[in-house]
């Protein structure tokens, strides 16, 4: 183990690729699944995967209902007209020829109170909120807030940006149902806009066209098998947003995996566990790349995988913190392996359906999501879904630091020779994610 695992580090400390991925990958766009970008950064990840494992890369497709941009504007109509800045959100339906028009309820920060307060003024209305730190205990997610305004008859829904200076904010929404209404981020100036005057609610005038079908995507996957049928998944999304780069999120997760498979691939065949490397797409909108993939796993495949590490914006803050979805016994794991690299890791047990470990979780596979600047709202994370998510937010030694923890772990739980977390049952599932 100790030769093994200082091989390792020596492997990681030394490389010059894991920056030169991160800024290749960065370079394809912001890799918003179905455009020219995402088919760029697959075509390139394919070859830099089987590089780094001396694995044939395999594709599992997955079917997905497509959705592209083609315009969004939004304007104030009264008090007084003025034009604002706004981004379609995915998924959105498109507003009849010539507009939606509607006055907006100002909902603060759109909690569930802030909803049921407000419930006899959204109906017919824009529902107006803000779009909160995502890594954060109490974080209430935009897609929740969608439904919230959609089940209480809202005709359109606005978030805005928590960052000044006319900074774009983006994101899903629906997911194609036949009661899915408009809606788009806004900046924090054009939320601003929309305050009450005089105890009269703003108007606005939303104008947004999208392009819908059918469409496939590729999840990318490369196994390097051990000396047992078990495997250890390290996993991260390769998809983003066309507002920046997607360079936190998530190119970093992706070229950390990269770098850690380099690292252990030698490895690999000795161990008891195998390594399978999964990049999913699609991620971006409601886990989609995942969830088909977990989803249409036997129950004997299911079995064999004893831990899913999912990488997703591992940089942009010096501290890390491993979201480890209510298996307890993961938490001295991580602790005890993040001591041997020499990183300080935190721990946050609750599950939070924010990434693609939670679709492993909904089978009862041990699973856990390694993020940077849970609990930070300040840190570099805060530009994640807007324009300035862009490689010049990430620092080369977080990406190093995230690199040793996550080969650490991935060792470890390879080595051991009892499972490192115990599966949970169809009914603790349930208990869990109730």
């Amino acid at each position: 183990m100790e030769r093994d695992h200082d091989a390792v580090v020596g492997l990681i400390w030394r490389s010059q690729e894991l920056w030169a991925d991160l800024a290749e990958l960065c370079a394809a766009g912001g890799r918003f699944a179905g455009s020219e970008s995402e088919r760029r950064a697959r075509e390139w990840l394919r070859g830099r995967l089987g590089a780094a494992t001396g694995a044939a890369v395999r594709t599992h497709a997955v079917g997905y209902d497509g959705w592209a941009r083609q315009s969004c504007a939004l304007a104030r109509v009264a008090p007084s007209p003025a034009a604002l800045h706004a981004h379609s959100l995915v998924w959105s339906p498109p507003t009849p020829p010539g507009g939606l028009e509607a006055e907006v309820v100002d909902l603060g920060r759109g909690t569930l109170e802030d909803f049921r307060a407000n419930e006899r003024e959204i109906p017919g209305r824009f529902a107006l909120v803000r779009h909160e730190y995502m890594f954060a205990t109490g974080h209430v997610h935009r897609r929740r807030k969608y439904l919230w305004a959609r089940e209480r008859g809202a005709r359109g829904f606005l978030i805005a940006s928590p960052l000044p200076g006319q900074v774009l904010v983006t994101g899903s929404s629906g997911s194609g149902e036949a009661d899915d209404i408009p809606a788009a981020g806004v900046t924090q100036e054009s939320g601003a806009g929309l305050a009450r005057v005089g105890g009269r609610h703003a108007r606005v005038r939303l104008d947004l066209t999208v392009r819908r079908g059918a469409a496939t995507a590729e999840n990318l996957i490369a196994e390097i098998p051990g000396r047992t049928p078990e495997w250890v998944v390290l996993c991260a999304h390769y998809d983003g947003h066309d507002l920046g780069q997607s360079a936190l999120d998530n190119g970093t997760g992706v070229v950390v995996a990269l770098e850690v498979a380099r690292a252990l691939a030698p490895l690999a065949p000795s161990l008891r566990r195998g390594l399978r490397v999964a990049f999913f797409t699609v991620e971006e909108w409601g886990l989609t790349g995942s969830r088909h993939y977990v989803d249409q796993l036997g129950e004997d495949e299911s079995d064999r995988i004893a831990l899913a590490v999912n990488l997703d914006s591992v940089a942009g803050s010096p501290w890390l913190t491993a979201l480890t979805s209510g298996f307890e016994e993961l938490d001295p794991f991580l602790v005890g392996a993040a001591g041997e690299a020499g990183v300080t890791l935190r721990t946050f047990r609750p599950v939070m359906a924010n990434s693609d470990h939670y679709n492993f979780v909904r089978r009862g596979i041990p699973a856990f999501r390694l993020v940077a600047g849970f609990d930070e709202p300040d840190s570099r994370l805060r530009y994640l879904l807007t324009p300035a998510d862009t490689l010049d937010k990430v620092s080369p030694t977080e990406l190093k630091a995230a690199a040793l923890l996550t080969a650490e772990i991935v060792l470890r739980a390879c080595m051991a020779e009892h499972p490192v977390a115990r599966r949970k049952t169809g009914e603790e599932v349930s208990a869990l994610l109730a």
